[in-house]
């Protein structure tokens, strides 16, 4: 790596990793001309999150920490953090089977989908995970499908409309999210729902993602506690034993920290609604991409560069189809860039405004507009960080374009420039032009000749 002056603070530790990590991989052959685009996971560093948030939230009794598993929907990863002790939340059959082959126990999976079928809701009965009803209708049908042996947790998603982040269409505590609490007769409804059946035993309030403040995430947090205790006095009943807080910490995406840390998140938790930490309700998290922020990147060779528009452009595969969401919401979700040379190591020299654009035709695949960087070159690398979490992870099959490869990295100490070896292991392969093809219907492509289709 290129020595700071002694005017510059020194890298940290992940910002040696991933450069360690691009040198290492053009070496070995996982980022160049045949593989122009990859995405990488550093193990150690969702250790390092994972520990820091068990850490945070230590000294509280009964507490599941659970990974959303539609932030990085990749087996290896959510088995790196069934061994962590992590537990998983998710969303749809997929991401039910894909966490039963991780090997997280059923015990501690929980089933949020908001549009659940009859089928559903029988395997995960059958199964033993939690559900949690999006609404009361979804409580009707699951109340007609348990079995009197069931030993499934059940709850109630409810709403407390505290508002919604900067960003509308990703916020979750929005007028129409789950129930909506402070809608006219909706509590007394959830009053009664709770009332009529012993079984439902808990609540889930999923206020924010990445564009939500922590205080709207402990206002919202609060009144769900304290609906929680006004059900429990109503009945008399301890019914309501444990409260699902969701997950949605903000990322600091110009930092390689999380920020606010899980620690001060729980500390202001713990100030403004004590009654959590005291024994009395279990908690679960849901926690996604705070825990891969910082430990993830995307790698991509510049397959060209060209002046166009009074703008410098660097053409990647790294646009659309590896960095949806950022494509499409650039404010919320922009990515710190680095650039490299041809042998992966950092790049030097004048900054240069220059877009990195993707290979959709279209004007918006750009995932990173105006950013002053070394000049790129065709044959340099640009690297994407904090891209684990709903960007490689979960590719946009736009163009035919085919899902990168994903790669864990672990380093040791070792020779050469940045003093560190690199170990990798596979977590997804290339996709092929077979398994495009397959897709795309090929095994019927004679089926719409036919007379009557």
């Amino acid at each position: 790596m290129t020595a700071p002056d002694s005017t510059s603070p020194p890298p940290s530790l992940s910002a040696v990793r991933v450069a360690a990590a691009v040198r290492h991989a053009v070496a070995a052959g996982l980022l160049g001309e045949s593989s122009p685009v990859a995405g990488f996971v550093d193990t150690e560093g969702v250790r390092d999150s994972v520990a820091a948030l068990h850490e945070a939230f230590a000294g509280a009794p009964g507490v599941l920490h659970t990974f959303a598993a539609k932030a990085a929907p990749l087996v290896p990863v959510l088995r790196l953090l069934a061994k962590c002790g992590m537990g998983c939340e998710v969303a749809s059959p997929g991401e039910l089977r894909i966490s039963l082959d991780a090997g997280f126990a059923p015990s501690k999976i929980v089933l949020d989908s908001p549009v659940k079928t009859r089928d559903e809701i029988r395997r995960a009965l059958a199964l033993g995970v939690a559900l949690h009803a999006d609404n009361l209708d979804e409580v009707d049908r699951i109340a007609a499908l348990r079995p009197s042996d069931a030993v499934s947790a059940i709850g109630l998603r409810v709403n407390p409309q505290v508002g919604g982040g900067s960003v509308g269409a990703m916020s979750t505590a929005t007028a129409t999210n789950g129930v909506a609490l402070r809608d006219p007769g909706a509590r007394e409804r959830v009053m009664e729902a709770f009332a009529a059946r012993p079984w439902l035993s808990r609540l889930r309030a999923h206020v924010g993602t990445q564009d939500c403040s922590p205080e709207l995430n402990v206002a919202g947090i609060g009144e769900t506690y304290r609906l929680a205790e006004d059900i429990n006095s109503r009945l008399g009943r301890p019914q309501i034993t444990c409260l699902d807080i969701g997950g949605g910490l903000p990322v600091d995406v110009t930092t390689d920290t999380v920020r606010p840390a899980f620690a001060a998140y729980a500390t202001a938790l713990r100030g403004a609604v004590p009654g959590l930490f005291d024994g009395r309700y279990g908690l679960v998290t849901e926690f996604g991409r705070s825990l891969m922020a910082g430990n993830s990147l995307i790698g991509a060779r510049v397959e060209y560069t060209k002046e166009a528009g009074g703008r410098r452009i660097a053409l990647t595969h790294a646009g659309t189809r590896t960095a949806t969401r950022t494509v499409f919401t650039p404010d919320a979700w922009p990515p710190r860039v680095g650039a490299f040379d041809a042998d992966g190591l950092p790049k030097a020299g004048p900054a240069l405004v220059q877009d990195i654009a993707g290979p959709c035709c279209f004007g918006g695949d750009v995932v990173a507009p105006a950013r002053e960087l070394p000049e790129l070159r065709a044959g340099d690398y640009v690297v994407l960080s904090d891209a684990g979490a709903y960007l490689f992870s979960t590719p946009w099959a736009c163009a035919s374009l085919p899902r990168p490869a994903v790669y864990g990295f672990g380093t040791a100490p070792g020779a050469g420039q940045d003093g560190l070896t690199v170990r990798f292991a596979p977590v997804r392969d290339a996709q092929s032009l077979d398994s495009i093809a397959a897709e795309s219907g090929l095994a019927h492509a004679d089926a719409l000749l036919e007379p009557d289709a």
